[in-house]
């Protein structure tokens, strides 16, 4: 069986996801799943395909963006559809795990997607460090540290932490570090 899996991000993405809808279907997909929801969010449409999926089953999505949010979570995905005995089929990217040539295509590119986000990380650190050694790289300015005035007065006027970390828009230990120091 054919099994779709369609996903955008936001509500207002609606002609993206009725393309994706209208392609699996042509594609001969017999269920099809959908969600609008943010890849990094708790993914419920996701779970459910996968736990309907069987042996024998492949499951489709037009692009692998609306599948996984990384590599390491598309490995995570494929691993679990694997131990289901069901397949992996990317539309835009020719690729069919059902296929000796799919898989290794699969595995290629996520090797090529994987090695340039360390080559990523390396040339990110590389700049940091280049960055502080110049003295232009201070990081993040403390932001509560800024406020420690205006938290111990409106702690004087009897506001409890949580008020003033909601009014300040500062978290609770924030406002708790400022009255204990």
């Amino acid at each position: 069986m054919l099994i779709g899996y369609a996903r955008t991000s936001t509500l207002e993405q609606e002609a993206g996801l009725e393309a994706q809808l209208r392609d699996l279907q042509a594609l001969g997909c017999e269920k099809v799943f959908k969600e609008q929801t943010s890849s990094v969010g708790r993914r419920k449409g996701l779970e459910e395909t996968i736990e309907f999926a069987r042996a024998g089953d492949t499951l489709v999505v037009t692009k692998l963006d609306r599948l996984a949010r990384s590599v390491p979570h598309m490995w995570e995905i494929i691993g679990r559809l694997q131990a289901k005995g069901v397949a992996l089929r990317i539309v835009n990217m020719g690729i069919d795990t059902n296929t000796p040539t799919g898989k290794l295509m699969l595995n290629v590119i996520g090797g090529v997607a994987e090695f340039e986000r360390e080559m990523m990380l390396e040339r990110q650190r590389e700049g940091i460090a280049k960055a502080k050694e110049e003295g232009k790289y201070k990081g993040r300015k403390p932001t509560a540290r800024a406020k420690t005035d205006d938290i111990k007065a409106l702690h004087a006027e009897g506001l409890s932490m949580g008020e003033i970390a909601k009014r300040l828009g500062i978290g609770k230990g924030s406002v708790h570090r400022a009255l204990t120091n």
